[in-house]
């Protein structure tokens, strides 16, 4: 077996791979623009005499964690043919992609599962979830009248892209897009945008949406204030005679819009999205910003079997300033005041749970004191994701 990244002449090997396992064929069109995109640098491939048997994708992202860029590593694509199955080649992949994310500066990586106890045994955690709305158009937004304008269609990823940084940036786990990005992963040719600009011309909020069947289906609903929410609602809502209703899709988790429609009583669900794990957990801690005031010290056990390098027993300082440093010492779990696996570690850190919830479910173990100082240093912080890969 060899664990390498492909070659430019092993397209089709990789999507005829792709297709097979996530059954889906494409047309010769879309695989002539996907050979275009190729880029084989960045699929990993575990080879047996030279046939490629399994493979995953890793992606140099970035992410905004406390308002500031953090370099990730994504995994996507991960796939194997059905005779290659159960013989531990995806684990191989993964554990050769955390030591190459490792090398790389990569602090963070997150995927999509497929199935999330199987990612779970490998240190990734659910980090974030989504809501979806679906809103009869009875139930929609009241109109109001608002001193600003929309503009539709404008197409402008630069001013989009500024807008959504703000927005994005206050969630911990939200992509950092690059203009690429933007062009190929969110920008829909099939779709619109809408821009709502303020009295004075100021740009403050958009929408991606795209009309089907009867129904307005919001991708993106983006706002700075509530006098922009308004606005676009106002726009959404004027489409009351061409649809039966709107629905929403990648709605944060901490969104209150139900509460603040006429009839809140609409359909809504909520779905576990993306999973996350920390790959340096002393570079990540080390750069992370915890409450002022919170200083102390204790020791902290880590449990991780495919990155060797977070796992043991660390002492872990925090200043009153909120800057930490994580040295390790000699023990083992029962020397530690904290004790968690990687998973556990990174859902505490990014916010999505927090540390005396943890403690009180078995996700965290040690003295309570021990947690109850955690759980002071940890600040409180949404999570999202906007994007898929």
């Amino acid at each position: 077996m060899e664990i390498r990244q492909l070659l430019h002449n092993e397209f089709e090997a990789s999507i005829n791979l792709s297709e097979y396992a996530f059954q889906y064929t494409l047309s010769d069109k879309a695989r002539e623009r996907a050979q275009k995109r190729f880029k084989p640098e960045r699929v990993w491939g575990i080879f047996d005499e030279g046939v490629l048997g399994a493979k995953l994708t890793l992606l140099p992202l970035e992410v905004y964690i406390q308002g500031k860029t953090v370099p990730m590593g994504g995994i996507a694509g991960v796939a194997t043919w059905p005779e290659n199955r159960r013989q531990g080649l995806v684990a191989k992949l993964l554990t050769h992609a955390l030591e190459r994310m490792n090398e790389l500066g990569q602090l963070l990586s997150f995927l999509h599962p497929f199935n999330i106890p199987f990612y779970r045994k490998f240190g990734w955690e659910i980090y974030c979830e989504y809501k979806k709305y679906t809103i009869p158009v009875a139930n929609l937004p009241v109109k109001t009248v608002i001193e600003g304008k929309v503009k539709r269609d404008a197409n402008d990823i630069g001013l989009m892209s500024l807008l959504y940084t703000e927005f994005a940036s206050k969630y911990n786990g939200v992509l950092n897009r690059s203009q690429e990005w933007w062009e190929q992963s969110v920008v829909d040719e099939d779709g619109h945008d809408v821009v709502f600009y303020s009295a004075l011309g100021k740009p403050e909020g958009y929408v991606l949406y795209k009309i089907e069947k009867k129904e307005l289906i919001i991708d993106e609903f983006v706002y700075l204030n509530e006098q922009a929410r308004r606005g676009l609602w106002t726009f959404i809502s004027n489409h009351d005679s061409m649809v039966n209703q709107v629905s929403l899709k990648m709605v944060p988790a901490d969104d209150i819009l139900p509460f603040l429609l006429p009839d809140p009583r609409i359909p809504q669900e909520n779905f576990p999205y993306f999973m996350g794990r920390i790959v340096n957990a002393k570079a990540f801690i080390e750069g992370f910003s915890f409450a002022a005031g919170a200083q102390g010290k204790v020791t902290l056990h880590i449990k991780d079997d495919y990155a060797p390098w977070n796992a043991g027993l660390w002492e872990w300082s925090l200043s009153e300033e909120g800057q930490s440093s994580l040295i390790k010492v000699e023990g083992d779990s029962k020397d530690a005041d904290l004790s968690c696996d990687i998973g556990a570690l990174t859902v505490l850190l990014l916010g999505y749970k927090r540390p005396e919830e943890m403690y009180r479910y078995g996700g965290l173990s040690g003295n309570p004191a021990a947690v109850s100082w955690l759980e002071k240093a940890v600040p409180c912080s949404p999570t999202a994701l906007f994007d898929f890969f």
